[in-house]
């Protein structure tokens, strides 16, 4: 039987099968000999054990699409990476962690921020100016009004899409709002620090129609760099490419040189300081890294 895995738990792995349902499956042996993980979102080969109690043995995994090693999924189009637009203020250092991760893995992300029934027109406005030259779709929307959640479905729409963001988000929101019959359980949020318990601790495949799923992943709060050299960086900042190879020196860093064209498109207000300063942070801390 052919079937795609939706989620993985404890060394158990949930197999859905078109027009036969949901089976418990363990991986062979072998996987492990070729060090092969199953992953949620990989298409698979099962022997089916007990029929009645809905029992398999993976026996094959198909070749793979992609793999992203954070989130550890399969086969995905793209990810669509939600922070809140206030309640939590938007960590844009760890947005642009993500967008360099998954650009890295030659991932295409939606950038999607919600809560702006509470944000400020401000911040809003800020937020738009920032990433309208990233390359990544932007949308702006509320799962407490539905604003905007119409361009979301639109998006999504025949694709396995990654939803990653940090927790407190209302990520769980997102969800009920695409796929009601989910019935994600929506965190408490702590009053206090106005962020939310951690609700998803493994990463889940869900089937939103015939050829679109969503994948919900756990919270992060933390990404690191480690695997990036500084000088490629600047290959993943959008921005950054109109005015490669105009700079004083060949090879610029875009960080310390002088008549540098990205940091004059800077000071103009062509490219996002937000942007900018969280690249020049990325450089100092791969270089400082690299120097141990």
């Amino acid at each position: 039987m052919q079937g795609k895995i939706i989620k993985g738990i404890g060394g158990f792995y949930y197999v859905d099968v078109a027009e036969h349902g949901l089976y418990e499956c363990k991986a062979k042996g072998s996987f492990r000999n070729q060090k092969v993980k199953p992953l949620p979102g990989d298409d698979v080969t099962i022997d089916v054990l007990d029929e009645e109690k809905k029992l398999g043995n993976i026996t094959e995994i198909k070749e793979r699409v992609n793999e992203l090693i954070r989130p550890a999924v399969a086969n995905v189009d793209q990810a669509l990476v939600e922070f809140a637009a206030a309640q939590p203020n938007p960590n844009l250092n760890l947005l642009d962690r993500f967008l360099l991760l998954m650009s890295r893995q030659q991932v295409n992300t939606i950038i999607c921020f919600n809560k702006i029934d509470i944000s400020s027109s401000d911040m809003l406005e800020r937020l738009k100016l920032a990433y309208e030259k990233s390359g990544a779709p932007l949308v702006f929307v509320s799962t407490y009004t539905g604003e905007g959640m119409e361009q979301v479905r639109r998006l999504v729409e025949g694709k396995t899409t990654v939803l990653a963001g940090p927790s407190g988000v209302g990520k769980s929101s997102l969800l009920n709002e695409l796929l009601p019959e989910a019935k994600v359980k929506t965190g408490e949020i702590s009053e206090k620090i106005k962020r939310g318990k951690h609700t998803t601790r493994h990463s889940e495949l869900m089937k939103m129609n015939e050829g679109t799923y969503l994948i919900d992943t756990p919270g992060f709060s933390t990404l690191y760099l480690n695997s990036f050299e500084k000088d490629e960086l600047k290959l993943y900042f959008a921005e950054f490419h109109p005015y490669e190879g105009q700079c004083r020196f060949l090879g610029c860093s875009h960080t310390h040189e002088p008549d540098c064209r990205v940091k004059q498109a800077v000071e103009a207000g062509e490219i996002s300081s937000i942007r900018y300063h969280n690249y020049v942070e990325f450089y100092e801390e791969i270089k400082s890294t690299r120097s141990w």
